[in-house]
């Protein structure tokens, strides 16, 4: 991250503390002096109630997100898709069913305001992507929050749960996810995509990034909504498809067969790049687990039909938290 960038970000930090057992800092020392000085940026208002925040995880890379909502209430840990960002929970954060809740958001390694590592390696170790949310749940102050896991996501939080367990989740909502690298898990236009993602030709990058956003939906969304997504998307280097699909952690079912805790399950009926089996995979390794099929949604379930998956996220983390 660009120093002047990370000092804008730091000064807005509404909260610093340090990261207990795992080494890694809610902010730095400098970070949290330009904190003290500039401390009012981060106060919640009537007007935007979010609290921005950065986290830096186990090899120094910086996590920029944004909390809101009672931290003592249940809390809910979004974590984005591939070429997304926080930004893609918005329908979340703003609807008033999930107001009772302590809404956590982040973008990931190479997403967003996050820093973007220059090598593909820095993508391709399931182990840093799960470092990444563990430095996220202990500088958030998290006590047991529910992952919610949309299409990568879903591969970050199977990461996290592979690497430090699942005794600090409450629950998981595997999004139209990636749990199973595999081609016939995963549609062509998704193999596609990830050949042309990672092509040296800059224009073919280009037009790949635009038609992989497209794909993403079932029901577009408005156009000055579909740009500044664009927008989002083109701000991921090509780094991050290259490290991830060199990954060697390619299977992380057995990860959520053992998983103790409840595990909802929402996928888009027309998922053009994510297909149905995938999910279906993990409701049978994983007992009890419910599969909630969304008929008028692509691969974004969450923005195509925010109002049904709102409730749904809400009654299982009410449920998931007594349980």
């Amino acid at each position: 991250m660009d120093p002047s960038r990370r000092k804008i970000l730091a000064g807005s930090i509404g909260f610093a503390a340090l990261a207990a057992g795992t080494g890694t800092a809610f902010i730095t020392p400098r970070a949290r002096a330009a904190a003290v000085t500039e401390a009012t940026r981060g106060t919640p208002t009537a007007t935007d109630p979010r609290e921005p925040f950065l986290v830096q995880s186990s090899d120094g890379t910086m996590l920029a997100g944004d909390a809101q909502g009672d931290p003592l209430a249940p809390e809910i840990l979004f974590i984005h898709g591939l070429r997304q960002s926080r930004l893609s929970w918005q329908k979340q954060v703003a609807d008033p069913v999930l107001a009772g809740f302590r809404l956590v958001r982040f973008d990931l390694r190479g997403h967003g305001d996050s820093d973007k590592p220059a090598a593909p390696d820095a993508y391709s170790d399931a182990d840093r992507w799960a470092d990444d949310v563990a430095a996220v749940i202990a500088g958030a102050k998290l006590r047991q929050p529910v992952l919610v896991g949309w299409s990568l996501g879903g591969y970050v939080a199977g990461a996290y749960l592979r690497k430090h367990g699942g005794a600090r989740v409450a629950g998981i909502n595997l999004v139209d996810a990636v749990t199973r690298l595999s081609p016939d898990l995963l549609t062509p236009l998704a193999a596609t995509f990830t050949r042309r993602a990672t092509s040296q030709d800059l224009a073919e990058r280009t037009a790949a990034t635009a038609e992989f956003l497209a794909a993403c939906f079932h029901q577009p969304p408005a156009d000055v909504e579909l740009l500044r997504m664009l927008v989002v998307n083109g701000m991921t280097p090509r780094a991050v498809n290259e490290g991830f699909v060199a990954t060697a952690t390619t299977d992380l079912e057995p990860v959520f067969r053992d998983y103790a805790g409840p595990v909802l399950l929402t996928h888009g009926a027309h998922d053009r790049l994510v297909r149905l089996a995938m999910s279906e995979r993990i409701k049978a390794l994983h007992h009890g687990t419910r599969l909630s099929l969304f008929e008028q949604s692509g691969h974004s379930p969450f923005y195509e039909e925010p109002a049904r998956f709102n409730h749904e996220l809400a009654a299982f983390v009410t449920a998931a938290i007594k349980g």
